[in-house]
Parts: structure tokens; C-alpha cells; sequence
């Protein structure tokens, strides 16, 4: 996905990119706004949750999220919070790209339904590392769910952006 905003800045295209934390993992937080600050790209972190305000106050020309696999009809699994992003996109009119290698292309896998997501330790969720010692942030007893990945349903992409170019959404929606 970075290839693409690098590219958009190489030809003045760039206003600025928005980067989201990426909880619980925080992959945006550490990767994603390291790479924007070490190719000095205009680059703003934001949390996850405040993507529909940005959307709605600021204004967003278009989303452009990665994928770990995409699935025979256009159903992609990312880290989770992709779907939601995606549900936003569509309610503010703003087109939502996803960037992936062809490798991660999977035709024998039919829908989105059919790839497996994996569960993540609770501690990614409710700890915190804070000064060299792990903090739980909510109480003890409450049940956690942790789920790595999600999947974005066709219908909300407008189009894959590959290695090879671009693959529009079809006029079925995938």
C-alpha cells in the first residue's frame, strides 16, 4: 500500500497520508508512520476509531489498505478493522483500493467465507507495555475476542492494485 502513496507523492499527487494505529498490534503506529517519516511523506497517525471523523471533517480522497489473501470473488482478509474502514469508505463516498501482490491472489478459495482467521492471544488486547512492565488494562474475568484478521466483502472494493496494475470491481460488484 505504500508503494502506491509513494508514488502519488512522486508525481505531486500527495496532499498528505493518514495512517491508523492498527490496534491491537499497532503495525500502523510502528511500520506504516516509520516508513512515511523515513521517506519523508506528509504523514499524520490517527486512531483506528477516528476514521469516520477524518473522513467526515477533513475529507478523503480515497483509502488504500493491504491484504494478507484474496479470495476467488474479491472478498479480502486484512488485519482486522479493514472491514469497519471499508463500511466507512462506502457511507463518506470515498473509493477504497485494496493494495496486494499477485501471490496473494487465491482463486481456489471461492469467498471470503472459506479463509481461515486467525485468533490472537488475549494479552495483545488487554496488556500494555508501559515502561519496561506489562499493564492489564481491563479487569480480569472479561471475556476477550482477538481476532487478527477480517474480511472486507467484495462489493466495498473498488479495485485491486497489483505489481501488474490495476483490477477494477466488475459491474457484479467483485
Amino acid at each position: 500500500a505504500l508503494g502506491i502513496i509513494r508514488s502519488l507523492h512522486a508525481r505531486g499527487r500527495l496532499e498528505r497520508a493518514f495512517s491508523l494505529e492498527t490496534r491491537p498490534y499497532n503495525q500502523g503506529a510502528r511500520l506504516t508512520a516509520f516508513e512515511l517519516v523515513e521517506d519523508g511523506l506528509p504523514g499524520t497517525l490517527i486512531c483506528d476509531s477516528m476514521a469516520a471523523a477524518l473522513m467526515h471533517t477533513k475529507g478523503v480522497d480515497a483509502c488504500v489498505v493491504g491484504a494478507d489473501r484474496v479470495a476467488a470473488n474479491g472478498d479480502t482478509a486484512n488485519k482486522v478493522g479493514t472491514y469497519g474502514l471499508a463500511v466507512i469508505a462506502r457511507h463518506h463516498g470515498v473509493p477504497f483500493f485494496v493494495a496486494v501482490p499477485t501471490t496473494s491472489l487465491a482463486p481456489k478459495t471461492p469467498t471470503g467465507a472459506e479463509i481461515p482467521i486467525e485468533e490472537r492471544p488475549s494479552d495483545e488486547l488487554c496488556c500494555m507495555k508501559l515502561g519496561g512492565q506489562v499493564h492489564r488494562v481491563p479487569p480480569q474475568g472479561i471475556d476477550v475476542w482477538n481476532p487478527a484478521f477480517d474480511v472486507t466483502p467484495a462489493e466495498l472494493i473498488e479495485g485491486l492494485v497489483t505489481e501488474r496494475g490495476l483490477i477494477p470491481k466488475t459491474s457484479s460488484g467483485q
